[in-house]
């Protein structure tokens, strides 16, 4: 089977490392872990949250991708709940920013051992709704319609996805568990990181749906 490249795949790259940059459940969770228990327990972590994430990520691709190269009404729709949500998702990091923070620096279990925190990593990942967000509405948009095989072109952008976030997410957990107690000292800096994050996920909302609005004009 030839295998197609979609065309947009550079601008693809940028709004991917800009989703995954932005502070979501996936980075606040290695950043909490790195900070308790440091850069090890960090690291183990961003490796099963990459895994849940690209597997939730494979399940979209084949479940989508039919659908959305049959229904250009279906294909505006996911955009714009996608949009809506996304905007919605960094109205309430930013909210909810000091509360996320707090928790942050309050992990008091027992340090976990590697398989469990594989496990516990897998679980936030594939349970992320930034994830599910951006693979089921922004992902779409970068799929060239004209050369078939969208699914294909879908699980190429999803196994980008997930290469950038473990390099993302292992330098957020490298970072945080060398500087643990710099994040810790003061609360104002993961607040500002948070809604940092809420404002990134903000934006590419609103650029979903614009995107969306353009297609129609």
């Amino acid at each position: 089977m030839t295998i197609v490249i979609p065309s947009r795949l550079w601008e693809y790259c940028i709004a991917a490392f800009l989703i995954i940059l932005a502070p979501g459940p996936s980075v606040l969770f290695t950043i909490a872990r790195a900070i308790a228990w440091g850069r090890k327990t960090a690291l183990l972590t961003v490796l099963g949250n990459v895994l849940g994430m690209y597997t939730m990520s494979v399940f979209v691709c084949f479940g989508l991708g039919p659908i959305l190269s049959r229904s250009h009404l279906i294909f505006n729709l996911v955009q714009w709940g996608g949009g809506l949500y996304l905007i919605y998702l960094g109205y309430s990091a930013i909210k909810d920013s000091p509360t996320d923070a707090e928790q942050m620096r309050e992990i008091i279990d027992e340090k976990p051992g590697p398989l469990r925190t594989i496990r516990q990593g897998f679980a936030v990942g594939s349970l992320n709704p930034k994830g599910m967000v951006f693979f089921a509405a922004i992902v779409p948009q970068f799929v060239d319609r004209a050369k078939g095989q969208i699914t294909g072109q879908m699980l190429i952008m999803a196994t980008i996805f997930a290469a950038i976030a473990l390099f993302s997410d292992g330098s957020w957990g490298l970072l945080a568990g060398t500087i643990r107690e710099w994040f810790a000292r003061d609360i104002k800096r993961l607040i500002r990181m948070r809604i940092s994050g809420g404002a990134v996920m903000i934006l590419l909302g609103a650029l979903t749906i614009g995107q969306s609005l353009l297609h129609k004009s």
